[in-house]
């Protein structure tokens, strides 16, 4: 058995960066094939076999939880807020339970469901069970209890409507889903539609010393027997196990921990499968960036169904680390953050521009003395995150001890050494802002559901900006010629094509779907992600653009922007030709729109209470730049998305209107009149860089809460 020590002594090794001016990954001779790059792999294991697990007796989840339970049974491991009842507030302070204390309510749940599934008729096995709710300690319980008897779990995500939810327990084949309060009601709704459902499981509880039929719990079951469901709060179910006192059923490394649902936008969310093995791997990928030990804490509010906010979970618990949740409002995450004060915050670009805005508007963009001195520090140590490989910092002796402990104060950042941003694009002046402003380890890593986001990640002392770093030590990476795209890997300076993945991290497969999962993986066992991406000089992945017509916005949401077209186009006699933009730094969407002469013509001359003819383009044209028009057709187009209930973030929030801005002679459609995407975006980055502008020079007008 390899010793802890070893074990961390492996994960510094990994850490460490390879010699200044050296690159990250490199290619792996002989590799290379027509329409690919050589395979590229981490620069420490071009040699070597992937990394699968840094102990070979530890192949599972199961096995890395007790594993830190036998060493630091005493750690903090899970912290929450406490609501106060007679003030109506949440308390100051986090109260904990240990890395023992845990592992007992887990195996007491798991036992719990166990003995529930036997009263039902349901036979030992590898099934799934739903869990529901926003991030909390007794999410990561119940997950942890659901392992110690080879059961996985199935993430619902907190914001899912009815429908989605209803589709997901059916797809699973959950007969138990663990929700929070709120949710047990929309349950039982859709319970009539889901017969195989039988089990409800309350995270929160159901009794209070009511009179009998009072208490929560008698009235939510008597609505459940209606439908041959059973409700049970977590505590019920923890005392039964206790009682049922089952051994613990320890799964295999093939076997699945979770099947985790992606969101969506083209159709029905498909059910990544993740196995033991590929958790242990990522995981493994986790900790070999070196940024978790077992005296950190981490705060929990990154939705953990998705599985970028497992992974920083059960990282974190590999580690001996401690957890602390998120008491539920995203909009008081920084009280959260300045009683918790974590030591690392992994996070989402969303949240760093919110924080980018607010420190800048009161450092650099003040006025007197602070912001001149604010300047001079940002200014210095930009400066200095300019200088060679090796030699690049963001400290400085004296601005660090009168000027960085009050910026990261101001967001709970006090003891954060590390940060993390994933799930999508960064902006490069975000991250290099941020970098200089709280002087710590700012990080951007990229990775799927599908690779069990671990891919790759920029490591400590790379300064560089705009890319992912290298791949992870559990990952392979090559990119495929794209030649409609024209993204080509002979393309100069760098390769350009589709990314490819490969690696002991990789999914199984798309649940009970296996066209989806034969587009997906080769014969070979390489994920086509069907991200565009290309490699720097040093081997650090770039992602440039999307394959399929999805892209995913600064907040992490996946876009379907023909989707969109179609329905704008399809909803209102004024559009004619659509194409919808987003990017990777931006929050929201905007638009070209080619406008119908014959129906923009009247609705214009409405607007601007002068006559407009069709048949006069020139007029038509120059209406359509109107800053007026431009803001009636917004507000046409928002009535729309309302009535197709659009999420906010698939609404188009800025637009240019011409009458012809794509045909084939200006060679943004095909002969079979498709827009060319890519081709189009290039043909207007002036228009949609302006558009973007506005909209965030509006948004500056609003001053962020810190």
């Amino acid at each position: 058995m390899t010793t802890p020590a070893q074990i961390q002594a492996f994960i510094q090794e990994i850490a460490s960066p390879p010699p200044p001016g050296s690159p990250y990954a490199v290619p792996i001779p002989g590799t290379e094939r027509e329409g690919r790059t050589p395979i590229y792999r981490h620069w420490r294991f071009q040699d070597k076999p992937l990394l699968a697990t840094y102990d070979p007796e530890t192949r599972t989840f199961y096995d890395l939880f007790e594993q830190s339970v036998k060493q630091y049974p005493n750690n903090k491991c899970l912290g929450t807020r406490i609501w106060n009842p007679t003030t109506k507030s949440w308390e100051n302070k986090y109260v904990w339970k240990t890395y023992a204390e845990v592992a007992a309510r887990a195996k007491n749940f798991g036992s719990g469901i166990f003995e529930l599934h036997r009263r039902i008729g349901i036979p030992p096995g590898n099934h799934g069970v739903g869990l529901w709710s926003q991030n909390r300690a007794e999410w990561q319980i119940a997950d942890l209890g659901l392992i110690t008897q080879s059961l996985f779990s199935v993430s619902l995500y907190e914001t899912l409507g009815p429908d989605t939810s209803e589709f997901i327990i059916k797809h699973a084949e959950l007969s138990c889903v663990v929700t929070s309060l709120p949710h047990v009601p929309l349950l039982l709704a859709i319970a009539p539609r889901i017969p195989q459902l039988k089990l409800i499981v309350c995270m929160d509880p159901l009794d209070a010393g009511e009179q009998d039929g009072y208490s929560k719990r008698a009235i939510l079951n008597a609505i459940a027997e209606q439908h041959g469901v059973q409700v049970w709060s977590m505590d019920q179910v923890e005392e039964l196990g206790a009682r049922a006192a089952h051994p613990a059923r320890p799964p295999r490394p093939e076997d699945i921990v979770t099947i985790n649902y992606t969101s969506g936008t083209t159709g029905d969310p498909k059910g990544v499968v993740l196995t033991h093995a590929n958790c242990v791997a990522g995981v493994a990928a986790g900790r070999a960036t070196g940024q978790y030990t077992r005296k950190d804490t981490n705060i929990s509010y990154l939705p953990l169904a998705h599985i970028y906010g497992r992974l920083i979970d059960q990282t974190a618990l590999a580690e001996g680390a401690s957890i602390g949740y998120f008491h539920g409002d995203m909009l008081e995450l920084v009280d959260d953050l300045k009683i918790l004060k974590p030591t690392g915050f992994p996070s989402v670009p969303r949240l760093f521009n919110r924080f980018n805005m607010g420190l800048r508007a009161q450092t650099v963009e003040a006025d007197g003395i602070r912001g001149a001195l604010s300047r001079r520090v940002i200014d210095t140590k930009l400066a200095n995150m300019k200088l060679a490989p090796g030699k690049a910092h963001n400290k400085h002796f004296l601005y660090d001890r009168i000027w960085t402990p009050k910026v990261r104060a101001a967001v709970g950042m006090d003891r954060c050494r590390s940060m993390v941003s994933g799930s999508a694009q960064l902006d490069p002046n975000v991250q290099e802002f941020l970098r200089a402003a709280f002087g710590n380890n700012f990080v951007s890593g990229y990775g799927l559901t599908e690779s069990y986001a671990s891919t790759s990640c920029q490591i400590e002392g790379d300064f560089s900006l705009g890319n992912n770093g290298g791949p992870l030590p559990s990952t392979e990476v090559c990119l495929e010629s794209q030649p409609d795209l024209e993204y080509f890997v002979t393309d100069k300076p760098r390769p350009r094509g589709e990314l490819l993945l490969r690696g002991t991290s990789i999914f199984r497969e798309y649940y009970k779907n296996e066209a989806e999962t034969r587009k997906a993986l080769d014969p070979d066992g390489w994920f086509h992600t069907g991200d565009i991406a290309e490699f720097d000089e040093l081997g650090r992945i770039r992602i440039i653009d999307r394959k399929k017509n999805v892209l995913k916005l600064s907040q992490g949401e996946y876009i379907s922007p023909e989707r969109i077209e179609n329905v704008y186009m399809g909803s209102s006699n004024l559009i004619a030709m659509a194409y919808v933009h987003g990017e990777g730094t931006q929050s929201s969407l905007v638009a070209i729109f080619g406008v119908d002469p014959v129906s923009f013509a009247p609705f214009a001359s409405q607007v601007l209470k002068r006559p407009i003819v069709p048949e006069d383009i020139p007029a038509v044209k120059d209406a359509a730049q109107d800053p007026r028009v431009v803001k009636a057709v917004l507000k046409h187009l928002d009535g729309i998305a309302k009535k197709h209930k659009f999420n906010g973030y698939e609404r188009v929030r800025n637009c240019v209107l011409d009458v012809e801005p794509f045909s084939v002679e200006n060679e943004l459609l095909t002969p079979t009149l498709k827009l060319k995407r890519p081709q189009t975006a290039r043909r207007f980055k002036a228009e949609i860089d302006r558009m973007y502008n506005e909209i965030n020079e509006e948004a500056s007008k609003i001053k962020p809460k810190l």
